[in-house]
């Protein structure tokens, strides 16, 4: 039996009176957690929530969401994180595919959020933050205090804990199951590698709804004791005040906000001589920002790699001793990757035998939630295969030299063109649309849209950015239009795209 939940449990048994959570306003301790946490799996139950059942949870990163996150876990419930960027058409599809039965969310979010979960038959709908009346009911219903510990709902290690979804290569989004397992050594194995101790301070500036977030800084600080500081919104001032108020020692991060860190001015407010070790993932850093930030920060970044299928993490640099810079490192714990060619067949190692990343150990997902036919096509042959394209040098460190043809990575984000497409193919004066990453030297790639509008009609491009913006999450909508008179088609009536890069 296995609840993720126990990390919480065993953190606050060892140090009751440590601080968990750290933010501008308050600290809570990991005694104060537990107790929170508990009032939230009692609450739910109390509202008829049952082990297997999914519950939504749309926050951004403040002490909302630890408290319930554990919450539901402790109830033996599945958590749904749910980016807060989303519009209302993608929060219905997830709460539909899911089939979740309650919705927490934040006030910011109530207009859009507490209109689709009624539409999708959820009656209970809690909000953190001051919410008209009638809007949602409010988060502290959730976190009245209970007399006794709540007894962790008893699970197996291969339940569900999570959803998370994550976009397929057809641009729909799939929910990826992560078992309690998965989920545990995900962030047991990981903690371990780069040492974290219980007097630590994390920089939760990653989404907590994300997997990197939620697993790789959110799970990990939780299950070594270690002390969490909630930045709600990314920027480098948030991040630096936060290093210097709370003495930092870690701080977790994509590529984007490492070049945004070094690109600020940077004065004698800020005191960052606590950080010991950076984190980056999301995407391969650049090796003139991974030099210039250890240069002027004096601190070590380590590389690692995974997605959401995988809870994170496949390969890591081990520690500063022990890594292999502008590569993510090598498998960690229990993982095994290996690289294919097209054939399925095992490549040697060496620079120029680049294939497909693939990978297999406790660290896959269970499956992608209601799609038997996606799950079989990503577990090919019994290893997930990821779609990236990289190789491994002859000491077993994985260099990522390309992600899948499609894919674009904004800032850290993951976007698909199809998805983009199919809003612009929306309007009623596009014709054909094609969407491409094009280099952007602050957020690594920038979206694109090349149209084709219908015969007579003459659409402004603001007109369709406009359009996209109100159908998708912020770091999706496409900042560039290109009209054209065609596109270029395969025989079989594809576009070509890489004749529009």
């Amino acid at each position: 039996m296995l609840n993720l939940a126990v990390i919480l449990r065993e953190s606050a048994t060892a140090r009751p009176d440590a601080p968990a959570i750290l933010t501008d306003q308050q600290t809570i301790t990991y005694g104060e957690l537990d107790a929170r946490s508990d009032a939230v799996a009692a609450a739910l139950t109390a509202r008829g929530i049952r082990p297997g059942d999914r519950v939504a949870l749309q926050l951004p990163n403040i002490a909302e969401f630890p408290i319930a996150y554990y919450g539901i876990l402790k109830a033996g419930a599945i958590v749904v994180p749910l980016n807060v960027l989303m519009r209302t058409p993608e929060i219905a599809y997830q709460l539909a595919d899911s089939g979740a039965r309650l919705l927490i969310t934040w006030a910011g979010l109530i207009e859009d959020a507490g209109k689709v979960a009624a539409e999708a038959g959820i009656d209970d709908c809690y909000a953190a933050g001051p919410v008209p009346p009638g809007a949602a009911r409010p988060f502290s219903e959730l976190t009245t205090a209970t007399d006794e510990p709540f007894p962790l709902a008893e699970r197996n290690a291969d339940d569900t804990a999570a959803i998370v979804y994550t976009s397929g290569t057809t641009g729909r989004p799939k929910g990826a199951e992560l078992t309690n397992l998965q989920l545990y050594l995900n962030a047991d194995v990981p903690g371990r590698l780069f040492e974290l101790q219980p007097d630590d301070v994390v920089i939760a500036a990653l989404p907590l709804f994300h997997v990197f977030g939620m697993c790789s800084t959110m799970n990990v600080g939780i299950r070594f004791g270690a002390a969490l500081s909630l930045v709600p919104r990314f920027s480098p001032d948030a991040v630096l005040g936060a290093i210097t108020r709370h003495r930092a020692t870690i701080f977790d991060g994509v590529p984007t906000m490492f070049s945004a860190l070094l690109a600020h001015p940077y004065d004698e407010r800020y005191d960052t001589t606590s950080l010991r070790v950076c984190i980056s993932g999301g995407d391969a850093i650049p090796a003139h920002v991974l030099d210039a930030f250890e240069h002027r920060f004096g601190v070590p970044i380590l590389e690692g790699y995974g997605m959401t299928e995988t809870a994170a993490t496949i390969t890591f640099n081990h520690n500063p001793q022990d890594r292999r810079v502008y590569s993510v490192g090598r498998p960690v714990w229990g993982v095994e990757a290996q690289i294919w060619d097209e054939a399925g067949r095992r490549l040697p190692a060496g620079r120029d035998q680049v294939g497909e990343v693939v990978t297999r150990g406790y660290h896959t997902m269970r499956g992608y939630h209601g799609k038997p036919e996606a799950t079989a096509e990503a577990f090919r042959d019994g290893w997930f295969h990821t779609g990236d394209l990289g190789y491994l040098d002859e000491d077993g460190y994985l260099f990522i030299v390309d992600r899948k043809k499609e894919l674009i990575i904004r800032g850290g984000y993951n976007v698909y063109p199809r998805e983009v497409e199919e809003a612009l193919n929306e309007h009623p004066e596009v014709l054909l649309a094609a969407v491409v990453g094009v280099p952007d030297e602050r957020l690594g790639q920038e979206i694109k849209a090349i149209v084709v509008a219908r015969p007579g009609c003459s659409v402004a491009a603001s007109d369709l950015i406009a359009h996209c913006r109100e159908r998708l999450a912020a770091y999706k909508y496409p900042r560039v239009v290109e009209f054209r008179d065609s596109l270029p088609l395969t025989a079989a009536g594809k576009v070509l795209k890489k004749s529009l890069t």
